[in-house]
């Protein structure tokens, strides 16, 4: 056999550098295993506490999707067997995730083969992004049909960049072709569920093409993302309602179950209500004609269909900090909306408001509670993306804390809205219970004067940063190994895209030195990202920079390992590292120059 340098002499090699392109020679589906959303599956412990019908109610919309999953429907076109997907919808608040989640119980316990995944915004990075949709159905079906694991193996053998397509070649490759090889003998139903595809995130990707003739960024909208999730099951939002009301696909489609009056929401929430407060009064030795027909008529009507009000106000009577279960229940009650009418939210708006102007400073529990979430109030953001999974609650508190505001000073009010980990909780993250809390803050019409816009977010986000940059890090009163986390968490924030949002902020050399040399030891794909998307934004927009400004490389005064040399003319002393020590090419720096001045603005030397 010739090898590659056969016959070559007189040359030696330095550094070489040896990349094995080979397909991966371990199990495939263990492959599969590791690129699944876990925190999706609708028993996993991260849904331990994930809401559930409570008992004898939502009954009848259980029975009827259940129904539809055993056997079936009724057909929009006579020529169809079977109809394949069936659209549950309704307002938000009307209890769609917990009707899901004791749908999926019940097929569990009746043997009824379920493949799940459930979405949240609030949650792991895998169950706010397609990334993991197609392989974890793929993984659950194999679980459901070992006779499945053969072909799947063998698709992930033969493609090995098979992660990296879309989903439909992913779901053709994963899912249909290896059904297609498989004999299934049993005739028995099975269902894949599919809750909170509108809390599907937008992964960004940019077409540089298109782009450069346009002079535009073609960020990618999560509405994209989410119409290549072809089983739907929440929310009627305008890109879900013209999927389902396209005519040439009707006659996939089951009559789409609406969670409205048709129902009769109203009685089970007087059950659920009732037996709350049956619970109460047996926790406070209560009188059982506490409270009266009357008051629970009232919260009844001010709830109008809407679960989540009826769950927050019990939540409000048994977590708040001051008060006895009747001084509560009365401030509920004198709760008035802003603009009664027809909204059937203006109760529910009414209370998250009271609630938060309870706080000692309500815009900073605002600030804050944008900030647990990793978003922006009006555009998108994901500050926690470069994260494996959403951050604990004391790294948060560590960066939002200070001398004056420590968490339990802000949020010790909110107990109603968020699940508050205990403090001595290194691991446990903040979990906001209903997503409507979000969209109430997200309308400046909604919640009026508590309102804080993107600028306004943004600028006290960089605030901490910039505390944490010029009074040091702060040092948790823990294990030193806790430094660690936070160090490591801290660097992979998004805070450079957080700059765009800003009025024009000035960052002193030494301080953007430093940071860059920390994410070089403690986040290099935050470094991998930056030059990624300087790259893209001068290529489509080579004129525009945001701010002129002397940027980032200006300032390169450190010695990063194996890549460069200290700055010349730097006062810094320090020898070449030793193995590739080279300097960037010019035309690198200039693309890198110019299009960092729309992340880090500096002040002129």
């Amino acid at each position: 056999m010739t090898g590659l340098l056969s016959g070559a002499h007189d040359f030696s090699f330095k550094d070489l550098n040896v990349i094995n392109a080979a397909p991966p020679t371990g199990d495939p589906l263990n492959d599969l295993a590791s690129r699944i959303a876990v925190g999706a599956l609708h028993d996993s412990d991260e849904r331990c506490d994930a809401p559930k019908c409570h008992p004898e109610t939502r009954v009848a919309v259980q029975d009827e999707i259940y129904s539809w999953i055993v056997h079936g429907g009724p057909l929009a076109d006579p020529a169809q067997k079977t109809v394949k997907i069936k659209w549950v919808t309704g307002p938000a608040g009307t209890g769609k995730s917990a009707i899901m989640g004791s749908v999926a119980d019940t097929c569990k316990q009746n043997g009824i083969p379920a493949v799940t995944f459930f979405f949240a915004s609030y949650a792991s990075a895998d169950r706010r992004r397609k990334t993991a949709f197609i392989p974890t159905l793929a993984y659950q079906l194999t679980e459901h049909l070992p006779a499945l694991k053969d072909p799947v193996a063998q698709a992930i053998r033969d493609k090995p960049l098979l992660f990296k397509k879309n989903l439909r070649v992913q779901m053709e490759a994963l899912i249909l072709t290896p059904l297609r090889q498989v004999t299934v003998e049993s005739n028995a139903p099975g269902v894949v569920l599919v809750d909170g595809l509108d809390e599907c995130e937008a992964e960004q990707f940019f077409d540089s093409r298109v782009a450069s003739r346009t002079g535009n960024s073609m960020e990618r909208g999560k509405g994209e993302d989410q119409l290549e999730i072809l089983q739907v099951l929440r929310r009627p939002e305008r890109v879900f309602r013209e999927f389902f009301n396209n005519e040439s696909h009707r006659s996939s489609f089951a009559p789409p179950l609406v969670l409205d009056e048709k129902y009769n929401p109203n009685a089970d929430i007087a059950l659920f209500l009732q037996a709350k407060f049956s619970e109460i009064q047996r926790r406070y030795n209560l009188s059982p004609s506490w409270p009266s027909p009357e008051i629970l008529a009232i919260l009844l009507d001010q709830a109008s269909g809407q679960f989540i009000y009826a769950a927050t106000v019990i939540r409000y009577i048994t977590t708040s900090r001051p008060g006895s279960p009747h001084s509560l229940l009365d401030r509920v009650l004198e709760v008035k909306p802003r603009s009664p009418g027809r909204n059937p939210f203006s109760h529910l708006d009414a209370f998250y408001a009271h609630i938060l102007q309870s706080t000692p400073d309500p815009t900073l529990s605002v600030k804050w509670l944008w900030t647990i979430r990793g978003d922006l109030p009006v555009r998108s953001l994901d500050l926690f993306g470069w994260l494996e999974k959403h951050p604990a609650a004391f790294l948060l508190n560590l960066l939002l804390q200070t001398d004056d505001s420590n968490a339990e000073y802000v949020l010790g009010d909110l107990h109603s809205l968020i699940d508050v980990p205990p403090s001595d909780d290194l691991e446990t993250p903040y979990k906001p219970y209903h997503k409507s809390l979000y969209d109430f803050l997200r309308s400046e019409d909604r919640c009026g004067p508590i309102f804080v816009g993107d600028m306004q977010f943004a600028e006290f986000l960089l605030g901490r940063f910039s505390d944490c940059t010029h009074k040091g890090l702060p040092s948790p009163a823990h294990h030193p190994s806790d430094q660690q986390k936070f160090l490591h968490f801290f660097f992979k924030l998004d805070m450079p895209y957080i700059l765009q949002f800003t009025s024009q902020l000035d960052f002193a050399p030494s301080t953007v030195d430093w940071w860059a040399s920390e994410c070089v030891s403690y986040s290099e794909i935050s470094i991998r990202w930056m030059f990624r998307d300087v790259h893209y934004q001068k290529e489509m927009n080579p004129g525009v920079a945001g701010v002129p400004t002397q940027v980032l490389l200006e300032y390169l005064k450190w010695n990063l390992p194996s890549t460069f040399k200290p700055k010349p003319g730097s006062t810094v002393n320090a020898e070449p590292v030793p193995g590739k020590d080279w300097q960037l090419e010019s035309m690198i720096i200039e693309v890198t120059q110019t299009a960092l001045g729309t992340y880090l603005i500096l002040p002129n030397p």
